[in-house]
This record gives C-alpha cells, sequence and structure tokens, in this order.
C-alpha cells in the first residue's frame, strides 16, 4: 500500500517535467527540426538524383551513337569486347533477332517495360543479366535497319547507395540531436520545477490567510524571479489593505461609541425631562449636532473609497500651483485670522503639475486644516513650493506641537489621533489626513512628513509620479 503513492508521486513528477514550458520549446523546435532536416535531405537527393541521372543518360546517348557507327557484322564483336571493358559491371547491353531471340550481348532477353522507341526511360525492375540480381536501371531498345533489336542499359544502384548514404545521415542526425535535446529540455526544466513547487508550498499558508508571507526570490532574477516580485508587492498591497479594513471596524466602533452614547443619553433626557420648549430645542439642536457629525464621518469614509478607485484619473489635466495655493489661501485665511495665526504662501512662476485641480486643492486644504487645528493662537503657517530635479514639491509646515516619528505612518491610517488629541472635539475626526494621502497615492505623488526647522510639523507632497503611470 506505501508504494502506490510513491510510484504515483514519481509518475507525477515525470509528467510536470515533460508539461514544463522548457520541454515544450524544445519539443516544438525539436519538431521543426526535424521536418526541415527531411525536408532538406529530400531536396538534396532528389537534386542528386536528377544530376546522376543526366550523367547516366549521357553515358548511353555516348554508348548508342558509338555502336551506331560500327557495322552490323561488326556489332556482336563490339558488345562482347564493351561487356568485358565494363570491370564494375554495370552496362547491359544486348542484340536481338526481330522475333526476340538473343544474338550477343550480357541480356537474357528484352525488358517487357522498354518500348523500342529509341527513348531513355527508367526500369525500376531492373535488367535480368545471367547469375545476377535485377538492379534498378536506366535504358533504351532500338530497332536497327535490318530489323534487330539493340538494348543498352546502365545500372543507377549508385544513385541508389547515395539515398541509403543521406537516409542514415538523416536518421543519425536526428538521433544525435533530438535525444540530447530531450535529455537537455528534461534537465533544464528540473530546477524551474523545483521552484515552482517552493512557490507552491510558500504559497499554501498565503491561502489559508498568512499574508504576511512572501514567495521565494532567487539572485538570478530571471522571469520566475520578476513574476515572484509582482505578487510579493501585490501580496504587500492586499495586507495593507486588509489590514485598514480590519483597522476600520475597530476604530469606527471606538469613534463612534461616544457620539452615540451621548445621543442616546439626550434622547433619554428628551423623553424624561423635557419639561419646557427650551429644554426641549436645547437638546434637540444637541441631537443634530451629533447626526451631523456622524454623518460627517460616513460621508469622510465614502470620499476615500471613491478616492482609492484609480478610475478617478480620468480628469487630470496641467495644474497651476500658484493658482492652487491661492485658492487655498482664500479659503482658510479667515479660519487662520480668526485664531491669531499668521498664514502665508510663497509659491514660484510656472509650477505646473499633472493633477486634477480639485483634489489638488482639497489634499492641500486638509493639510492646511491640520496645521490650523495644531498650530497655537499666534503661531504661523506657511505652504511654498520648491522646484526640485525631478518636479515640484508643496510644503505645508506649521510651529505646532508636530508628529513623533513613530506616529508618521499611523497618521496617515483611518480615524487615528494621539492621546492628546482623542478626546478633544476640535481635533475633528481622523480622517483629514487620510483623505489627504487617498488623493497623493491616486496621483502617484508621495507624502512626506517631517519636522519644521522652528518647530511643528512639516508635511510635504513631491508631485511627480513614482508609479510609472504617467
Amino acid at each position: 500500500m506505501t508504494s502506490m503513492p510513491n510510484g504515483s508521486g514519481s509518475f507525477s513528477k515525470l509528467s510536470d517535467h515533460w508539461r514544463s514550458a522548457t520541454t515544450r520549446l524544445i519539443l516544438i523546435y525539436g519538431t521543426f527540426f526535424v521536418i526541415w532536416s527531411a525536408l532538406l535531405i529530400g531536396l538534396a537527393y532528389w537534386e542528386t538524383s536528377r544530376y546522376l541521372e543526366r550523367v547516366v543518360d549521357e553515358i548511353l546517348e555516348q554508348r548508342v551513337h558509338y555502336l551506331g557507327t560500327i557495322d552490323r557484322e561488326h556489332l556482336p564483336q563490339a558488345l562482347e569486347a564493351t561487356d568485358a571493358l565494363d570491370l564494375r559491371g554495370v552496362m547491359s547491353l544486348g542484340l536481338f533477332a526481330k522475333d526476340g531471340t538473343r544474338i550477343a550481348g550480357n541480356i537474357e532477353r528484352i525488358p517487357a517495360d522498354l518500348p523500342l522507341d529509341g527513348r531513355i526511360r527508367g526500369l525500376p525492375q531492373g535488367i535480368q543479366r545471367g547469375g545476377r540480381e535485377p538492379h534498378r536501371a536506366r535504358g533504351l531498345a532500338m530497332r536497327l535497319p535490318g530489323g534487330e533489336q539493340l538494348v543498352i542499359a546502365r545500372d543507377t544502384s549508385v544513385i541508389d547507395g547515395i539515398g541509403a548514404i543521406l537516409r542514415h545521415a538523416l536518421f543519425w542526425g536526428l538521433t544525435l540531436t533530438v535525444i540530447p535535446g530531450l535529455i537537455g529540455g528534461f534537465l533544464l526544466s528540473r530546477r524551474p520545477l523545483r521552484r515552482v513547487r517552493e512557490i507552491e508550498t510558500a504559497m499554501e499558508p498565503i491561502a489559508r490567510g498568512d499574508l504576511g508571507r512572501r514567495l521565494p526570490v532567487s539572485r538570478r532574477g530571471d522571469e520566475v524571479d520578476t513574476l515572484a516580485g509582482m505578487v510579493n508587492r501585490m501580496l504587500g498591497e492586499i495586507e495593507r489593505l486588509l489590514g485598514e479594513v480590519k483597522s476600520v471596524g475597530d476604530s469606527i466602533a471606538h469613534d463612534l461609541r461616544t457620539p452615540l452614547t451621548r445621543l442616546r443619553a439626550q434622547l433619554h433626557r428628551l423623553q424624561q425631562k423635557g419639561d419646557s420648549c427650551e429644554d426641549r430645542a436645547a437638546l434637540v439642536d444637541r441631537c443634530v449636532v451629533d447626526v451631523d457629525a456622524l454623518l460627517g464621518r460616513f460621508r469622510a469614509l465614502l470620499r476615500i473609497s471613491e478616492l482609492e478607485d484609480l478610475r478617478r484619473r480620468a480628469g487630470f489635466g496641467e495644474v497651476d500651483l500658484g493658482e492652487t495655493l491661492r485658492q487655498v489661501h482664500e479659503l482658510y485665511a479667515p479660519l487662520a485670522e480668526d485664531r491669531g495665526i499668521t498664514f502665508r504662501i510663497e509659491t514660484p512662476r510656472c509650477a505646473r503639475v499633472h493633477a486634477d485641480p480639485n483634489l489638488l486643492v482639497e489634499a492641500i486644504s486638509n493639510l492646511v486644516a491640520n496645521a490650523i487645528k495644531f498650530a497655537p493662537a499666534g503661531g504661523r503657517i506657511s505652504v511654498r513650493t520648491r522646484m526640485e530635479e525631478r518636479g515640484a514639491c508643496v510644503d505645508v509646515c506649521d510651529n505646532g506641537p508636530g508628529i513623533p516619528v513613530d506616529e508618521r505612518e499611523l497618521v496617515l491610517q483611518r480615524f487615528y489621533r494621539n492621546e492628546r488629541g482623542r478626546d478633544s472635539p476640535e481635533q475633528g475626526h481622523g480622517l483629514g489626513l487620510t483623505i489627504a494621502s487617498a488623493i497623493v497615492r491616486l496621483h502617484g505623488f508621495r507624502l512626506r512628513i517631517g519636522d519644521n526647522l522652528g518647530g511643528g510639523a512639516c508635511v510635504g507632497i513631491e508631485c511627480w509620479d513614482d508609479t510609472g503611470q504617467g
């Protein structure tokens, strides 16, 4: 019972070798090689046969011309002399009477398939000579002026011998080429198949949900490594997205628990103690505020989902960063002024990028709004554009508390707020930077979080496409 699986596994591994792309390519090329080699040998044999047949025909024509110059009474002696001089025995000659009786020569009888028209023809059945097996030949038969019949033929066994040599050459050439090719294909397919099995083994825990695993990549950098690298990058993105999906549920539950609890408590008070119209109106107003806050959170979530749809890139075009920053300044200058914050912009001329103008305004606006929330009263906010070798870069800097290094990745997640701002209603619901990050990723740009030289945070948008999407 134990030998059956082993044998089946061995057969499966052998079958995998013959199903591999390398072996199939070698089989395809081997088939074409066999076909073209056979055609080449066939063409060579055909051309050689035609050439040798022409040589034989010329010899026969010369021999007929020579015998035609000899007198009738000396013709039998000439045939005997010609046969005696033919040391290889390739010539067949015969002189026959009107009734077909043999007079002279080494031919016993006139071949039945050779008409007396003097034209050279092939004799596939050969010429019957005394004591010899008939061989294929070319010959002619003609009637002499006295009524006798003269037959002359020449053996073409040389052509058959050359054909045999070419066939043997084809056989050994194919044998010494195809068989090593098949063995080489079998050996060459072993390494890719082993790597495919390694990838298959690595994918089993991934299929069970362990997205932290990655496919093995060797140092060779071949096609399998390229494919494995692409799959690993895809797995990394899937892991990130699933991580965000898992954290969103927890974040929503944690972030909405307080306003929902407060809303229920106010409704309960309205039900139990709302005696006066003024008390009832105040409670209803607070309920509406809480409901609006909840709806704002859900609208922000839907906005992020919309931005992560890559089809949103259809509205891209050339955008003037100076005009974009002026729009943001007009929107947030009154709010900064109310808080006593100095808000200024700096942009060089002709700073243009390929982007969606509305989305770019939204991303920079979210960064500015975040800076206004954290900047102290009487603080400073600056939005400036720098031109670098690869393109433009927009920096939004403030002199607030800054963002710690260990939180710079976390602040881009949905609903994340640090401990200082978690319980503060002014800090929003933790989706502003997430929306800005989604817009930046949609453009193929890069969001960079750093420190301001004068203290505080400096968030930059590097406006060049690192994704190769244009």
